[in-house]
């Protein structure tokens, strides 16, 4: 099925890159990526993240490129496009086969606008932070910062306010369109995210003592890998890639004829996987340098990094206080890139499919995901009684996408192009139609990563999450 006139593409081939990089770069990379690392051992679990960004990352990645270039629509409809173009000539799709893909992607669009709505809560969390950075907020010990993390995160009124901001900052991206707003924010943001990371880095491993977090980060210790460790790294390699989300199928939608697919995928999971290792070692050596335990969880980011650069900087204030508001501006930067994809699925899908102008689409989803962010914000110690399931409103949002829609939509997308989809519509988006080398012995071994492996392994962690079995 051809793509239709009027649909935008990516003017560039480096537009396509740093959009859907800066798609998967965010608090996934900067924030979960080093807590992750540190719980699980350090250099070990990096190697065996790597190794599950190869054989599980980049098909999955590939597959939803596909789906998502040949069907040229909104995830939601996008699947049963696909699902269209495979049938038999002549021959309509019955309802009844149409109904898994339109599941497929209709599950993208909900998972999508349900992580944008609270994803914006921690995304507004970043820009407080730089506004405590600058105002000098930060200065205390551990238990002053500690405790300024709880009553910012609980406070009924300026939690609110950042996450409204942050979402209103990516309508106005996402108001320009997919050249004057996603390509050229993604042109002028990673270039930035990456030299902020690059300067907090050279910082921190000029720290004294910050050779022991290196070694932490590159000096493998085999003897802390276990199945636990296996999983983790899996998990985060979906998490870490914005894998069904409907951002990759989204993003792939505006892709041209001509972007060779295959090279997209890798090129995009390494600037993901270096970014994600560059955060470690920006975070690690200053941790070691003032004795912070790597495995501090997910508090990393808001309570112990603060106290890190306290610490680190003493006798240098001004470098600290130079440090912290990079750090945080850093931070708010990887969080805006993935709003900005994870809005766009959401606006496409208004705008195709209640034909409402893009600036109308865009505000329906920033409207809504402002009003629900609200509540998971609230839902956090502000107001009682904001619950489901006996848990805040943001956890269940947490918990829902994170462990149980994103898992499925990945096992789902394999399933769909593995066995639904004809060999040979995969083949000829594989090589654009046999204008690029054939690649019969690589295009082989894809078939199989998405037809038995992939689906084994999201599986895995999805059950292993829910408590169904421990491996």
């Amino acid at each position: 099925m051809s793509h239709t006139t009027e649909r935008a593409n990516f003017g560039s081939k480096l537009g396509i890159i740093l959009a859907t990089a800066g798609s998967a770069v965010g608090l996934g990379n900067v924030w979960r990526f080093p807590y992750m690392t540190g719980q699980n051992g350090g250099a070990a679990f990096i190697l065996i993240y790597l190794g599950c960004v190869l054989l599980l990352g980049i098909p999955c990645m590939l597959s939803e490129f596909i789906i998502g270039r040949h069907g040229a629509a909104n995830t939601s409809r996008v699947y049963a496009k696909v699902a269209e173009s495979s049938a038999a000539d002549g021959e309509a799709p019955s309802r009844w086969r149409l109904l898994f893909p339109k599941f497929i992607g209709f599950l993208g669009i909900t998972t999508g606008f349900l992580i944008t709505s609270y994803y914006a809560v921690v995304s507004g969390w970043c820009l407080q932070y730089i506004y405590a950075s600058a105002a000098g907020e930060l200065k205390g010990d551990a238990n002053y910062v500690t405790n300024y993390f709880a009553e910012f995160s609980t406070s009924p009124l300026r939690p609110i306010f950042w996450t409204v901001a942050i979402l209103f900052i990516t309508h106005f991206v996402i108001c320009r369109g997919v050249r004057g707003g996603i390509e050229r924010a993604s042109k002028l943001l990673m270039p930035t995210l990456f030299i902020l990371l690059l300067v907090i880095v050279v910082a921190s491993c000029m720290l004294p003592g910050a050779s022991e977090g290196i070694r932490f980060l590159f000096k493998p210790d085999f003897s802390r890998v276990d199945s636990g460790v296996f999983l983790g790294a899996l998990g985060q390699s979906f998490y870490s890639l914005s894998i069904g989300m409907g951002c990759l199928a989204t993003y792939a939608s505006y892709y041209s004829k001509k972007t060779n697919l295959l090279t997209s995928a890798v090129q995009i999971s390494f600037v993901d996987s270096f970014i994600a290792i560059l955060a470690g070692l920006m975070i690690f050596p200053a941790a070691f340098s003032v004795g912070v335990s790597p495995d501090s969880g997910a508090s990393l980011v808001f309570i112990t990094l603060p106290n890190v650069f306290n610490q680190a900087f003493s006798a240098m204030p001004i470098v600290g206080y130079v440090v912290a508001l990079f750090f945080y501006a850093l931070l708010s930067l990887a969080a805006l890139t993935s709003l900005i994809s994870l809005h766009e699925v959401s606006t496409a899908f208004f705008h195709e499919e209640f034909h409402l102008k893009r600036n109308r689409a865009a505000l329906v989803v920033t409207v809504f995901c402002s009003i629900i962010g609200a509540f998971c914000s609230l839902s956090l110690g502000a107001v009682d009684g904001i619950t489901l399931f006996g848990r805040p409103l943001f956890d269940v949002f947490d918990f829902v996408t994170g462990q149980i829609f994103l898992p499925i939509g990945g096992f789902l997308t394999c399933l769909f192009l593995g066995w639904f989809v004809p060999k040979k519509l995969i083949r000829d988006e594989f090589t654009n139609g046999g204008t690029i080398w054939t690649r019969s012995r690589l295009f082989t071994i894809f078939l199989f990563l998405i037809r038995f492996i992939c689906p084994v392994a999201i599986a895995a962690i999805f059950l292993n999450q829910l408590g169904v079995f421990t491996l």
